[in-house]
């Protein structure tokens, strides 16, 4: 009844957050208000079936962090003992006198049963619990938890290093890095609250001694000068019930120190104590042999207890012989199949058509462990990340790729295809490392040459041994995995307008409408149909110009939509809008901009041109502007520029899909893209020798 009131005042969350200030206040008040002998023993027995329980936590927590309330219930439990030590010594002075049960059946039962009823064994047994739990366990836990403290605190920049830079290589999410830094935060946290609530139980067990001595002369005090009892009769009332209380306070203390040090001494191997303890420390038969022989060698001598020693050697004798026998034992074979017998040809059904995968990865046997869920593939994790990564940066999220094996493959080969046709191979041997010389390496490195399989750069093989002289020499060096991983998303990147079919398109006006479906509604299917939508964002998609800003380029068609209906026009009059986010694209957050521009005379040639039908080209005229705009672009990249080519609007849109091809990496920009708070300088002139 009292429960459903406070629940129903309180709540069930606000009722435990209660838990904590009420408990706190009841084990202060143990100490100012007086407590029944009945009282008593109910929280003594309260705090013996408390130390258990944190016990047990302790051992069958698999790493410290799950317990981390640890620090605090350490201090709690502290602080009750020493409650109810005042309290209890509060019953043994006052009625002491009466009688060795006077202060509760668990005092009176600590004190006769345990030590039988001889306060001089009481006391030496109460020494040594205090020696154990003050200089062994809680020092050692102490040293442990402090040592931690240091090396935690240590290794933290370390750590947020390797956050972040798995973070930045795209094989974790924000959400998890976050996650991964507050378990750092709270690992150096918890050791060091650890290194403090040790010294609570070293001071608990000074505590218990004082408090002993304290009630034997308080008690042999009150007992013969206030009652007049017999020296005889008071020593043994008193010290009988002081040492009774110290035991039944010092064992849960022994108990809950012991978890401490249980807790603080762990090494994470995802199992808890006890399966962590029988996994290895019965792993090996030969360790338990050879002490069973050492056993039975003891056995024999004479004067030695023959029976307990040769029975435990034979007992570690069978539990090894067990063991051999489990080793040799055959694997177990599964059942082979039934031979299916020859029956007639069936006749041919839809079932038989496999649909074509829209991306695909084939690899040959050797790269098989990188991409098998079952040995935990790190290539797994990269393709995840690729796939959110270009989700994120382009602005829809790209088919799942078929990963699948292929024998007809190099051992070391694996393969990218796009709907059924290949658009990448290449070759990437595990356990090795690919050197990649990025254009100011220097010397020459012991291994295979080759070429980076995404980029065509010069690139070596080499073994981890040489992994750190290739990075001291400027080698960029990256592993097996991340040499698919790379070229993968190279490909995937470089075909994202192929990768962009209807269903993506239908996907992303999907998620678009959840947040404005107004919007949509009035371009798709009023204004212009669904496929002119899909046109447009494949064109922006082959011009490298990402699709995230979804909003403005459905407003700009909107407003367009009444004019044309060419998805060529659309696309200029978006690509217009979205001119400020083109240029941060390419030139990130830079005020001036460094372009390639076309020498006059040759841009005149080139409208008129484009006044022609067709916008045809003279053979000569078209291999001379290739080769101009080619030296253009690598004088540009010499100086470490962006490689943009500023052409007035007409041109851009021929101009673009005439240097495509052959120049993959120079970006097309008309006048009317360059935002006003961008200011321009020509670094490079495309025909200046023409002119």
């Amino acid at each position: 009844m009292t429960a459903a009131v406070l629940n129903g005042m309180f709540g069930n969350g606000q009722l435990k957050a209660l838990t904590g200030p009420v408990l706190i206040v009841m084990i202060l008040a143990m100490m100012i208000l007086p407590l029944p002998p009945f009282v008593l023993d109910l929280l003594f027995t309260f705090n013996i079936a408390l130390g258990l329980m944190v016990l047990m936590t302790a051992m069958y927590t698999t790493k410290p962090l799950d317990f981390a309330a640890f620090p605090t219930i350490l201090l709690l439990t502290t602080l009750l003992r020493l409650s109810l030590n005042v309290a209890s010594t509060r019953v043994v002075l006052m009625e002491g006198h009466t009688g060795p049960d006077a202060a509760g059946k668990v005092i009176e039962a600590f004190g006769h049963f345990l030590v039988g009823g001889n306060f001089a064994v009481g006391i030496v047994v109460f020494v040594i619990l205090v020696v154990i739990n003050f200089v062994v366990i809680t020092k050692g836990a102490g040293r442990i938890a402090e040592v931690s403290a240091r090396f935690t605190l240590d290794a933290m920049p370390g750590k947020q290093m390797a956050i972040d830079a798995d973070l930045n290589a795209g094989l974790i999410g924000e959400a998890d890095a976050r996650k991964r830094r507050t378990e750092i935060s709270q690992e150096a946290e918890f050791y060091g609250s650890m290194d403090g609530a040790s010294k609570f139980v070293r001071g608990d067990a000074i505590a218990g001694i004082l408090i002993l001595l304290i009630t034997i002369i308080g008690g042999l005090a009150v007992g013969v000068l206030q009652h007049d009892l017999s020296m005889a009769e008071a020593t043994n009332n008193y010290i009988l019930l002081a040492v009774g209380d110290g035991l039944v306070a010092q064992i849960p203390a022994l108990v809950i120190s012991t978890a401490a040090g249980l807790v603080v001494s762990r090494v994470g191997t995802g199992s808890d104590l006890g399966a962590q303890v029988i996994d290895q420390l019965f792993a090996r038969r030969q360790v338990l042999m050879l002490a069973a022989i050492v056993l039975f060698v003891l056995g024999v001598i004479p004067g030695m207890p023959h029976f307990v020693f040769l029975l435990l050697g034979g007992g570690l004798a069978a539990i090894g012989y067990w063991l051999k026998q489990r080793e040799q034992m055959p694997a177990p074979v599964a059942e082979a199949a039934p031979v299916a017998t020859p029956e007639a040809a069936q006749e041919a059904s839809w079932d038989d058509i496999v649909p074509v995968d829209t991306l695909g990865l084939e690899v040959g046997y050797r790269l098989i462990p990188l991409v098998d869920k079952a040995q935990d593939g790190e290539l797994l994790r990269r393709i995840k990340a690729i796939r959110k990564k270009f989700a994120q940066e382009v602005g829809f999220l790209p088919p799942a790729v078929h990963i699948r094996d292929n024998l007809e493959l190099k051992p070391a080969g694996y393969r990218i295809t796009l709907k059924g046709v290949v658009v990448g191979e290449g070759e990437s041997y595990p356990g090795q490392f690919l050197a990649i010389n990025p254009g100011r390496a220097s010397g020459t490195l012991p291994g295979a040459p080759t070429k980076d399989p995404a980029f065509g750069l010069p690139a070596t093989w080499i073994d981890a041994a040489q992994r750190d002289r290739a990075m001291s020499s400027g080698f960029t060096v990256v592993d097996s995995g991340t040499v698919v991983a790379t070229h993968l998303s190279h490909l995937v990147t470089q075909n994202a307008a192929a990768l962009l079919g209807r269903a993506e398109v239908q996907q992303l006006i999907d998620h678009f409408s959840r947040s404005t479906p107004k919007l949509i509604e009035d371009l798709v299917p009023k204004l212009i149909p669904f496929s002119t939508l899909q046109k447009v964002l494949q064109n922006l998609l082959t011009e490298g110009v990402h699709v995230r800003d979804l909003r403005s380029i459905v407003e700009t068609l909107t407003d367009h939509a009444a004019r044309t209906q060419d998805p060529t026009e659309l696309t200029i009059a978006v690509r217009t809008s979205l001119g400020a986010s083109i240029v941060q694209q390419i030139y990130g957050a830079a005020p001036e901009l460094a372009v390639i521009v076309i020498d006059p005379e040759l841009e005149k040639v080139l409208g008129q041109a484009l006044a022609a039908e067709g916008f045809g080209l003279e053979p000569g005229l078209a291999e001379t502007l290739l080769r101009e705009s080619g030296v253009a672009v690598r004088h540009q990249e010499t100086l470490g520029l962006p490689t943009a080519l500023l052409v007035p609007d007409r041109l851009r849109q021929p101009l673009s899909r005439l240097l495509r091809r052959a120049l993959p990496q120079l970006r097309v920009l008309a006048h009317a893209e360059i935002p006003d708070s961008r200011s321009v300088r020509v670094s490079s002139i495309v025909g200046a020798a023409q002119g």
